[in-house]
C-alpha cells in the first residue's frame, strides 16, 4: 500500500506540473485530426475516387485473405514505432527540436483524422464501422502514448534549458536515465500494439470486410 500510494503521489505530481503541456499536446493532435477530416472534404471528386478506388482494390484483395504475413507486418510496425520514438527521444536531448516534436505529433493527428474521414466518407456507415474496428483499437493506445512521450520530451528539453540558461547545478544525468528508461517502458508498450496490428487486427478486419462486402 505505501508504494501503491508513493506511485499515485508521483503520477499526481507529474500531471499537475506538466498539465499545460498535456493540454496543449491534447489540443495539438485533436486539431491535427481535426485538419485531417478537412482535407477529405475539401479534395476533389477525381482524387476521392483515385483513392476509393484503393480502397476497393485493398478490400477485394483482403476478402480474398491476402493480407501480408503477420511477422512482416509485426516487424513492419514496430520498426516505425520504434522509429518514431527513438526519434522524438533524440528531438527531447537536442533542446532546439521541440518545434518537430509537436510537428510529429499534429501529423499523427492528420493521419488518424484523414484515414477515418476518407473511409467514412467514401463508404458511410460500413467505413465508419470498419474505422471504429479497425483504426480506432491501437490508436486508443497510441494516441496517449505519444501524447505523454512528447510531454516527458518536452519537460526534459525545458529542464535542460534552464541548466544552460541558469547554469545550475542540478544533476540532469539523473533526470537523463529517467527520462531514457520512461522511453524504454514505452516501446515495451509499442511492443505490444505491433502485435495486436500484426495477429489480432488482419482477423478483424476481415470479419468486417465479410460482412460489408
Amino acid at each position: 500500500m505505501p508504494k501503491l500510494s508513493f506511485r499515485r503521489n508521483i503520477v499526481t505530481h507529474h500531471l499537475e506540473t506538466n498539465r499545460a503541456t498535456y493540454i496543449f499536446t491534447t489540443v495539438l493532435l485533436i486539431m491535427g485530426v481535426i485538419f485531417g477530416a478537412i482535407i477529405v472534404n475539401s479534395m476533389g471528386f477525381t482524387q476521392k475516387n483515385d483513392l476509393y478506388a484503393y480502397l476497393t482494390l485493398f478490400f477485394n484483395e483482403a476478402s480474398k485473405g491476402e493480407f501480408a504475413s503477420s511477422k512482416e507486418v509485426f516487424v513492419q510496425s514496430f520498426a516505425y514505432y520504434s522509429k518514431m520514438l527513438g526519434f522524438i527521444w533524440f528531438l527531447g536531448l537536442s533542446v532546439i527540436g521541440l518545434p518537430i516534436i509537436y510537428i510529429l505529433l499534429f501529423v499523427k493527428g492528420v493521419m488518424v483524422g484523414f484515414t477515418v474521414g476518407i473511409l467514412v466518407d467514401q463508404m458511410g456507415v460500413n467505413g465508419f464501422l470498419f474505422a471504429f474496428t479497425s483504426v480506432l483499437p491501437q490508436n486508443v493506445v497510441l494516441i496517449p502514448v505519444f501524447i505523454t512521450v512528447a510531454t516527458m520530451a518536452t519537460a526534459f528539453t525545458v529542464r535542460l534549458w534552464r541548466q544552460i540558461v541558469k547554469k545550475g547545478r542540478e544533476p540532469v544525468i539523473t533526470h537523463f536515465v529517467h527520462y531514457s528508461f520512461f522511453i524504454l517502458c514505452i516501446g515495451l508498450i509499442l511492443l505490444l500494439v505491433a502485435s495486436f496490428e500484426a495477429f489480432i487486427s488482419p482477423r478483424i478486419m476481415s470479419l468486417i470486410i465479410e460482412m460489408v462486402i
